[in-house]
């Protein structure tokens, strides 16, 4: 059974309830221009209200500011863009598992996304996780959990508008859950 990561985290009482059911991670995106953009600020409070069960994911566009993620209790940087080996290596350096888009340098996960759209989603076979993002519903959770990836990533299929959550959709997709 693959790991869970709700991603696109913008609310508090979501953020304790995914991680109440169970979520493995829970992905904060500081990306300009997503509608699920979370500030400093925001992540704090949100964080500040957690169990510490699920591992917090810093979701970048850009390279980050390492400094500040680890001011703001990240364990994972999940590079969206396709990092370069010297960027993969600074933020393991600075102690962080390391995410990277498929077609990145190899990282300590391969993120492959039907919603990046660049094409880049060929399986390698490196000693790395591979976690599947992208469409991923309580309707097709049990296929995605049946791909063989080490990690699904569920985002926007839970949301009733971009960035804003419904809890009765994370309710179904943990209901889904196989076995």
């Amino acid at each position: 059974m693959p790991r869970l990561k709700i991603c696109g985290i913008t609310d508090g009482d979501f953020a304790v309830e995914a991680e109440r059911l169970g979520a493995d991670y829970l992905g904060f995106v500081l990306a300009e221009g997503s509608p699920r953009r979370v500030s400093a600020v925001q992540v704090r409070a949100i964080v500040s209200r957690l169990a510490g069960k699920a591992r917090k994911v810093g979701v970048y566009t850009r390279f980050p500011d390492l400094n500040e993620a680890k001011s703001l209790g990240f364990d994972v940087i999940q590079l969206h863009f396709k990092a370069t080996p010297e960027e993969v290596g600074k933020v393991r350096e600075a102690g962080f598992e390391c995410w990277d888009l498929a077609g990145g340098a190899e990282a300590d996960a391969l993120l492959f996304d039907s919603s990046h759209g660049d094409g880049e989603t060929r399986l390698r076979t490196v000693a790395c996780r591979r976690i599947l993002a992208g469409k991923i519903s309580p309707e097709n959770l049990a296929q995605a959990c049946a791909s063989g990836v080490d990690i699904v990533d569920v985002n926007s299929s839970l949301e009733t508008e971009p960035g804003v959550k419904s809890l009765a959709r994370l309710r179904q997709l943990f209901s889904a859950l196989p076995g």
